[in-house]
C-alpha cells in the first residue's frame, strides 16, 4: 500500500487514485523500472521484428550536430510527474515539470533500434546541492514511454502517431475542464522554482 500524495489515502502501490492522475509511490530514481517497462511495451507497440535496446545516457542533451541527424538520431522530450528525496537531508517533494528527453534511431542495415534516455534532476530548496534524480509511478512510466513508441512508429516506421492525436484531444477536454472548473488542477505542486530545475538551466524545462 501507498499513500496519495494529494488526498493522503491509502492505496494499492501503482494504482489510479480518483482525485490525481497518478498516485506516486517512490522518489528514488529506478532505471530497471523503465528498462523492464520498456521490454514489455515493445512487442505490443511496435509491429516489428527489428531488435531494440533501451540505455540511459546522463549526458544527454536535446540538442543533435548535423552528424548525428545524419546517423538517424531524433529527439523526443517528455514532462512528466515525478517525486524526489534529497540525499543529504531526505526531504522529498514532487513535481509536475520533471523533464525526460529520448534519442533513438533505427538502423535500417542491422534492423537494429536503440533508444537513449535522460531524466533531468532537481535540487532541493533547503539544501541547493546537487541535482537530486527523480522516481516515477509505473503509470508515469508506461505513459511516457507510451509517447516515445509513438514517435518511434512515425519517424521510424511512417506509422500515424496515434498518442500525438489522442494527446491534442485531450489537451483540448483539460482546457474545457479547466474553464467549467474555474482552472483548477488535479494535481497539486508547489510552484516550480527555475533556480532548482536542471532543465530550466538548461533552457529546456517543459515550462520555459
Amino acid at each position: 500500500m501507498c499513500v496519495c500524495v494529494v488526498c493522503v489515502r491509502a492505496h494499492a502501490c501503482l494504482s489510479v487514485c480518483v482525485c490525481v492522475c497518478v498516485c506516486v509511490c517512490n522518489p528514488d530514481w529506478t532505471p530497471t523500472l523503465w528498462s523492464e517497462c520498456f521490454e514489455e511495451m515493445l512487442d505490443e507497440e511496435l509491429d516489428s521484428s527489428d531488435q531494440w535496446a533501451f540505455h540511459f545516457n546522463y549526458g544527454l542533451t536535446e540538442t543533435l550536430t548535423k552528424e548525428e541527424r545524419r546517423r538517424g538520431w531524433r529527439v523526443y522530450s517528455h514532462c512528466a510527474y515525478g517525486r524526489f528525496q534529497c540525499g543529504e537531508c531526505s526531504k522529498t517533494w514532487r513535481s509536475a515539470r520533471v523533464v525526460l528527453v529520448f534519442r533513438y534511431r533505427l538502423r535500417d542495415t542491422t534492423a537494429r533500434g536503440t533508444v537513449l534516455m535522460r531524466p533531468y534532476g532537481q535540487a532541493c530548496k533547503r539544501c541547493r546541492e546537487e541535482f537530486e534524480l527523480p522516481g516515477f509511478s509505473q503509470n508515469e512510466v508506461e505513459e511516457a514511454l507510451l509517447g516515445l513508441f509513438g514517435k518511434i512508429k512515425k519517424n521510424c516506421y511512417d506509422e500515424d502517431d496515434e498518442e500525438e492525436e489522442e494527446d491534442e484531444e485531450d489537451e483540448e477536454e483539460e482546457e474545457e475542464d479547466e474553464e467549467e472548473e474555474d482552472g483548477s488542477e488535479k494535481v497539486s505542486t508547489r510552484p516550480h522554482e527555475k533556480a532548482l530545475c536542471e532543465a530550466c538551466r538548461l533552457g529546456i524545462c517543459c515550462q520555459e
